[in-house]
């Protein structure tokens, strides 16, 4: 018998029958209840722990192991539902696994519920013309730069785009696309990085807004400040970044990122140098005293050569001594002696020779330059320097170095008698004579003659104007033209422009003729040699010479072909009311010239001119007498012979 039975014997006690009652064959009595707590007590007598048993108040014991056993079945139940459905989760997960999401989209190519392999294959060749062009970039829409794919391998990364979206996968997310809808998937790209952020630098070299620095410039005499902005600059690592996310999908250009770029001067520097440098310089003007000599400079020649450079973060005042000092020599003559450059002229022998140059005392332009900063922006605006030697810009050494000592071209053409025309070649051969080209530099004809004017000593002689001939100041210069090219041809030097005559004038050698007109056409050829050239040209015994001389370089040899291409005159109808009658009578032709030029340690250069000349066709004054002629063309100019 276990203790909870005995005890609950222990608690039953029948009735104790009284002495003159005989009891017989007793009803069993039925078991007693187990003791109840003072909660389950009806009628609890205190002074009476056991009170006797009342048959109305016998309740039947329930199994004391019933309720255990339901929990039980139900927790069974329940993890066998749970089994079934992680099971038929875990089917349908792998039974779509093989397949992409339904309705995902990757930069516009839809794949929703396609196998891998077809998913793959329709993202490949979907976006494969995008992956062929070059991708624009720009920073907020203003400039537009762009990378090439191809140069930075960029591609798309087609697995790698697949990979999150098939295969056998317990992420509800997946189960739930498959169900309902994937929608927008990134594309996965990669690409060479070096390569990209190199290109993405040089983009940004282009995209790049460079920072409004603080500035101050004058107005006349008036200092005007420029306030600070901040500039943008192209956040190349960030930039790669959204390169590789988005170059498929978004929009074109595709803008990049980018870092404000602060400027080194801001508003507080320009205030300070407005109040300490700028606004005190133009106070007033500023006196430099020279050696017990005085000029003044007034506050417009002070602003006029002042500048403000930023430097640390601060705008410095810097003064240009140069001019300073030019506009000091202005405001007293007496102060310093200035030196002469040295010259090279022809002399009475018509040979060149060179006029030593000759040292002066002037300004220092650096000393001057701080010491008229120092007074302007101090209560004591006297600026005191002294005289130093000052050297030419041209030394003598300089021209000796030029070499300027032999004849290295020399050409004449045989001039036809005309007074007026003659006298157009007479200004002109005195103005370019003792020019100096030197090394590297070009010489221009109408620069040397211009402007050709009549205050300049020019008259109007014959000239040739769109196949016509005709009257034009300055007529004639085109035979200084042509012999001014040919001495630059003889010479080797380069050619840089020029023009031969629409018609041949027999005085020249065909094809190797300039005209010129000022506006249009120019003589130009440049200086390829290490010496200098000087020009020499005259008119005299009936012919236009010119020469150059200089330390001879180049060994040209010139040939000419034979005219080809022949064409007749023909009659001609000029209506204009200046018209002047021509004969004619003198073919046309096309004629092709050779230059070949050497020089030492240089291989040998072949250069050809080709040019066609129209006949000289007989000129009649009028309109041509037929109904079907058409207006003549208006005359253009072409030519001053």
């Amino acid at each position: 018998m276990s203790a909870a039975a005995a005890q609950h014997e222990t608690a039953v006690v029948p009735p104790t029958a009284a002495p003159d009652e005989t009891v017989a064959n007793p009803a069993p009595e039925p078991p007693a209840p187990a003791a109840a707590t003072p909660t389950e007590r009806l009628n609890p007598v205190e002074d009476d722990p056991m009170p006797s048993a009342s048959p109305l108040l016998q309740f039947p014991a329930a199994p004391a192991q019933a309720p255990r056993t339901s929990r039980k079945r139900g927790l069974t139940v329940a993890a066998i539902i749970v089994a079934v459905a992680a099971v038929a989760y875990g089917v349908g997960a792998w039974f779509v696994g093989d397949r992409v999401p339904n309705g995902t989209v990757v930069a516009g190519v839809s794949i929703g519920g396609l196998p891998e392999d077809e998913a793959r294959q329709r993202l490949t060749s979907g976006l494969e013309d995008v992956q062929g062009e070059v991708v624009p970039v720009s920073i907020g829409g203003e400039n537009v730069s762009s990378i090439d794919p191809a140069a930075v391998d960029l591609t798309l990364d087609a697995n790698a785009t697949l990979d999150p979206l098939v295969g056998f996968s317990l992420d509800p997310r997946v189960l739930w696309g498959h169900l309902f809808g994937r929608g927008e998937a990134p594309a996965v790209s990669r690409a060479n990085e070096d390569a990209l952020h190199t290109a993405l630098e040089t983009a940004a070299s282009e995209l790049d807004v460079a920072p409004v620095e603080g500035a101050i410039a004058f107005t006349g005499a008036t200092p005007e400040p420029t306030e600070p902005v901040a500039g943008r600059s192209v956040d190349v690592d960030a930039a790669a970044q959204l390169v590789l996310r988005e170059w498929l999908s978004s929009e074109r250009p595709l803008e990049l990122p980018t870092k404000e770029v602060q400027p080194t001067v801001d508003a507080a520097a320009v205030d300070k140098a407005m109040t300490e440098l700028a606004e005190p310089l133009v106070s007033g003007p500023v006196a430099v005293s020279v050696e017990d000599k005085l000029a003044q400079l007034s506050p417009q020649t002070l602003a006029a050569h002042a500048s403000f450079v930023g430097h640390d973060g601060a705008l410095q005042l810097e003064m240009d001594g140069e001019g300073l000092a030019e506009a000091v020599q202005e405001a007293n003559p007496e102060i310093g002696v200035a030196g002469e450059d040295a010259k090279i002229i022809l002399n009475a022998n018509a040979e060149p020779q060179i006029v030593p140059s000759t040292s002066g005392r002037g300004l220092d332009p650096k000393e001057l330059g701080q010491a008229v900063a120092t007074a302007g922006t101090s209560t004591d605006r006297t600026a005191t320097v002294q005289l130093v030697d000052a050297e030419p810009e041209f030394t003598t050494e300089d021209a000796q170095a030029l070499g300027v000592k032999e004849i290295i071209a020399d050409f004449s053409t045989p001039m036809p008698y005309d007074p007026v025309r003659t006298k157009n070649l007479e200004v002109g051969t005195a103005k370019v004579t003792g020019m100096l080209v030197k090394p590297g530099e070009e010489f221009s004809l109408l620069k040397a003659l211009g402007p050709i004017t009549a205050a300049n000593g020019y008259v109007s002689s014959g000239v040739v104007e769109d196949g016509f001939s005709t009257t034009a100041l300055g007529g004639g210069l085109s035979q200084l033209s042509t012999n001014m090219f040919n001495v630059g041809l003889i010479s080797g030097m380069d050619d840089i422009d020029h023009k031969p005559h629409s018609r041949w004038f027999d005085r020249y050698p065909a094809g190797r003729e300039a005209t010129l007109w000022e506006g249009q056409t120019d003589l130009v050829w440049r200086n390829n040699t290490d010496y200098g050239v000087l020009v020499h040209a005259w008119v005299g015994n009936g012919r236009v010479h010119t020469r150059l001389w200089s330390t001879k370089v180049w060994d040209v040899k010139i040939t000419s072909s034979d005219h080809y291409n022949i064409t007749r005159p023909t009659t001609v109808y000029n209506p204009a009311e200046k018209c002047i009658a021509e004969s004619g009578g003198q073919y046309g032709f096309t004629v092709t010239v050779t230059r070949e030029r050497s020089r030492a340690g240089q291989a040998p250069e072949s250069q050809k001119w080709t040019w066609t000349y129209q006949p000289w066709n007989k000129i009649v004054c009028g309109e041509k007498p037929s109904p079907q002629s058409g207006p003549s063309p208006s005359p253009s100019p072409s030519a001053a012979g």
